[in-house]
């Protein structure tokens, strides 16, 4: 049965304008970066970095669980990264030698995702909202460097040493990276291996 000016031929979808729905994890932590800054991270909603994208907030969520996800990106498959680079490790390496080496290259990027990767450390280090989050995160991130360290000493994880030398480098990597953000021309590679490097030396040929 036809309506007032329907025809037999298959009627065709209106063409899109505008942005085309974005199908990717990076894409969507771009568009997200670029609303936090411009419209700040605690005023942009999930709904705003999905229109941005061209895609339903159901859409979104396929990607990332939460708007604070989307800040730190695939931490998950990073954490397995930092880990095998310290089972990789030599074991005839000291085992600072061996975490400074693994810390220095868990944090080498690809110039050209430098910026990306600033931006996304800004709003780690300096959004309030995100600092309960970041907790959690970091002691993760801290708990594979005290397991390594354990393995390493014969300790258990629960020990003394082992935690201080995961607390240690979680606390000289955080240095090493708020010191990058406030200084352009600095290396991050560089800062790490030097943050590391004196946490190590126990600061003795400092003073």
């Amino acid at each position: 049965m036809k309506v007032s000016g329907e025809t037999g031929a298959t009627p065709t979808a209106p063409a899109r304008t505008g942005r085309p729905p974005a199908t990717s994890s990076a894409t969507l932590e771009r568009l997200g970066f670029d609303l936090f800054t411009r419209q700040g991270f605690d005023r942009t909603t999930v709904d705003d970095i999905a229109a941005a994208a061209g895609i339903g907030r159901r859409t979104f969520f396929r990607y990332f669980a939460s708007k604070n996800d989307l800040v730190w990106g695939d931490f998950e498959g990073q954490l397995v990264r930092l880990r095998n680079l310290l089972d990789a490790s030599d074991p005839d390496v000291p085992m600072m030698d061996a975490v400074r080496d693994a810390v220095v290259e868990f944090n080498r990027f690809d110039p050209a995702d430098v910026p990306w990767h600033r931006q996304r450390m800004e709003l780690i280090l300096r959004v309030p909202t995100l600092q309960a989050d970041a907790t959690l995160r970091y002691a993760s991130w801290r708990s594979i460097v005290t397991d390594f360290a354990a393995s390493r000493t014969g300790l258990p994880p629960s020990d003394l040493l082992p935690m201080l030398v995961g607390r240690g480098v979680l606390a000289a990597a955080i240095t090493a990276y708020e010191y990058w953000l406030a200084d352009d021309g600095a290396a991050l590679t560089d800062l790490l291996d030097q943050s590391v490097r004196h946490m190590a030396d126990g600061f003795g040929r400092l003073g």
